[in-house]
């Protein structure tokens, strides 16, 4: 049975919890990815800002059963970008003056952990490659990742935290391994 005088530090759990800001974890990378691209002949590349950056546009704003998930960037746009350049600088291709460049616009982005048992995450972007201000690549990468949730808010929302690093570099390894775009970056 529930005693009522513990009804009020529940509804204050739940009401603060609501009301949190979680930030999206660092990125770490996917060396087998990059490992994989590193052995193809390719280009310098530069990244141009990807978009939306406005905090405020629907993909730059996740919640996790009322929590607010955030990327300390500023946007998940801002997010992918730094997770870009950083896979590039990890193979040592990274230069922001180059002539070949990438950049692109998130289309959706999500974090879901309303099921009790389930979580998943969903991202797909729209990548342009070019060289010299001509278009050498233009597609839409999509992906899906599954993880462990819970019943527990305390459990479920954290695991989402934590699971959107992992949900961008599973794009990012979907790109990385794509023929058309290592065919667009290379030299």
């Amino acid at each position: 049975m529930f005693f009522p005088r513990l009804w009020a530090p529940c509804v204050a759990l739940a009401v603060l919890s609501g009301c949190a800001t979680y930030i999206a974890p660092p990125y770490s990378a996917n060396y087998s990815a990059l490992d994989a691209l590193k052995q193809a002949p390719i280009e310098r590349l530069s990244v141009g800002p990807l978009q939306p950056r406005d905090p405020a546009a629907p993909v730059n704003r996740l919640s996790l059963r009322g929590a607010n998930l955030v990327a300390g960037q500023g946007s998940f746009a801002q997010y992918l970008e730094a997770a870009l350049i950083q896979d590039l600088r990890e193979i040592s291709v990274y230069d922001p003056a180059a002539q070949t460049r990438i950049d692109g616009t998130i289309l959706q982005n999500e974090i879901n952990v309303a099921d009790f048992s389930t979580g998943t995450g969903l991202m797909e972007v729209e990548l342009r490659v070019t060289r010299a201000g001509q278009t050498r690549l233009k597609k839409v990468y999509r992906t899906e990742t599954r993880f462990e949730s819970s019943f527990a808010g305390a459990v479920a929302i954290p695991k989402g935290q934590s699971e959107y690093g992992y949900l961008v570099r599973t794009l990012l390894g979907t790109v990385y391994a794509d023929p058309e775009f290592i065919n667009a970056i290379k030299k």
